[in-house]
């Protein structure tokens, strides 16, 4: 029930993907208020997380993630109804408040896993993530192509008008599924009702997870370290020399794991998709590949990850990352734009009543310095009111390479730094201070993706695609040789023994 949360938040996360480029239009944005639009909960979820933590220690994690799934249906009522760039980046950053759930379900969930699986329970919330961003990106191929029918009803909802609204307001069926579910079928985590001195209630959770001889020695394996300590030894815990490196190592993971770029993949697909030349239709279908790829990748995270270990699948995919990367550069730097009269005679009626002739017959090898000669040519609403169908037409480049490269990102991430960075961040901290010290990590790691979510239109359109792209690749063999210098395995720990 509590991975459910995952599935929320994946959709959440993602819908903005087929969101961004309508809202951009419609309400003419710049490339730093779309950044804004898809980083606003991000910003948020920084600070969310570093309050859920602490609350979650002191109030209950179930407590906790009850108030997440209520943020959640807020949320998408708001983005819903938005009627404009501020009204949206608000709805958005209120979500944003519940990605905290990030931090809140992987400590819930190994709190009450056995040793021998915990890999897999706490994997199971990457999943569930998977599963909503899969969701996400397939209800925005279906909705776009149902607004394009001429159906009574279609055009009654204005379905065919503001599809965007639709795909922002449907994540409101599964964010009330989940709040129900937390009230109707979720216990309170057992070692936290030990660590502050509830042992029956959490004798009777236990009792409801394994047998009886199973779940008395769980709890005299709990009891037998410090319930809760006030709230100056807890910053004293949190800041002694085992817990810093603790930190150390989790900042480590956590940092790589978004400074690689995945969410410029994720939350910009159908943007980076149409860079080829491939159109919106295309491109959202392309986009829809990313979430399949995620799902196999990540159900294969689960069955190898207690068997393999946290560090081999880690180095795995941090090098898969590298690969992918900087194949994605190479192909967009090979990329060659030229517009000609005969191409844009066989385009739409709208293209063609543009005025292209300052770019005709002239050919470019970077995208930036194209984007920069049509913008020049015919203003920047034209260009981004017809960027999908003009790049269609210019571009010659090997769109299947770049496709190649982006799913083999996502497998190398899916199988490793996806759900493995918040299983090992669960693993490494002590149960008094676990719900704080991650939240710590997981402030850091939203600073990080808010920052390329924010940046990365910005850095396509200043520095280009193919030098984007590098600059992750750059980034990704750094923290592979971090990884492979600094970090233990903790598979099949006791919890107990963290810290």
């Amino acid at each position: 029930m509590v991975s459910l949360g995952g599935f929320v938040f994946g959709y959440d996360a993602v819908v903005i993907s087929g969101v961004s480029g309508a809202v951009a239009a419609q309400f003419a944005l710049s490339e730093w208020q779309v950044g804004w639009v898809v980083s606003a909960p991000t910003l948020s979820a920084m600070f969310a997380s570093l309050a859920a933590g602490y609350f979650s220690d002191r109030l209950g994690r179930r407590t906790m993630l009850r108030v997440v799934a209520v943020l959640y249906v807020i949320s998408s009522i708001l983005s819903a109804f938005a009627s404009g760039f501020h009204g949206l980046v608000f709805a958005r950053a209120v979500g944003g408040l519940a990605f905290s759930s990030l931090v809140l379900a992987p400590v819930y969930l190994a709190e009450i896993s056995p040793s021998a699986i915990r890999g897999r329970i706490v994997a199971m919330n990457q999943l569930a993530i998977v599963l909503g961003l899969s969701s996400a990106y397939f209800c925005n191929l279906g909705l776009t192509a149902l607004g394009q029918t001429d159906l009574g009803w279609v055009h009654a909802i204005r379905l065919d008008e503001e599809t965007w609204r639709w795909m922002l307001g449907a994540e409101l069926l599964p964010a009330v599924s989940w709040l129900i579910a937390l009230f109707a079928f979720t216990p309170e985590s057992p070692r936290w009702l030990v660590l502050n001195g509830r042992v029956e209630e959490a004798r009777e959770v236990l009792l409801r997870l394994h047998v009886r001889e199973r779940a008395e020695a769980i709890l005299a394996r709990i009891g037998g370290h410090p319930g809760a300590p006030p709230r100056g030894a807890q910053l004293d815990i949190l800041f002694s020399r085992p817990v810093r490196i603790a930190l150390g190592l989790g900042l480590i993971v956590g940092c790589a794991q978004q400074i690689t770029g995945v969410n410029a993949i994720y939350f910009y697909a159908p943007i980076v998709f149409e860079q080829t030349g491939v159109g919106t239709d295309a491109a959202l279908f392309q986009a829809a590949l990313i979430g399949v790829t995620n799902v196999v990748f990540t159900v294969a995270a689960m069955v190898l990850v207690d068997r393999v270990g946290r560090k081999p699948l880690l180095l795995a995919g941090l090098g898969g990352v590298t690969v992918s990367t900087l194949l994605v550069a190479y192909a967009f730097s090979e990329a060659r734009y030229a517009l000609t009269p005969e191409a844009v005679a066989g385009a739409s009626e709208a293209i063609r009543s543009l005025d292209f002739s300052a770019v005709y017959n002239a050919t470019f090898i970077s995208d930036v310095r194209f984007k920069a000669a049509l913008l020049d040519a015919i203003g920047a609403d034209a260009y981004r009111a017809h960027q999908s169908e003009i790049l269609r037409l210019a571009i010659t480049m090997n769109a299947g390479l770049i496709l190649l490269g982006i799913l083999l990102f996502v497998a190398s991430f899916a199988i490793s730094l996806g759900p493995v960075t918040w299983i090992f961040l669960s693993e490494i901290f002590p149960n008094a201070v676990r719900g704080t010290a991650i939240a710590l990590v997981a402030f850091v790691n939203g600073l990080v993706s808010f920052l390329v979510q924010l940046l990365f239109p910005a850095e396509l359109a200043q520095f280009g695609a193919a030098a984007t792209f590098a600059i992750y690749g750059i980034i990704a063999v750094f923290f592979f040789i971090a990884v492979a210098a600094f970090l233990p395995e903790t598979r099949g720990r006791p919890l107990e023994a963290s810290g």
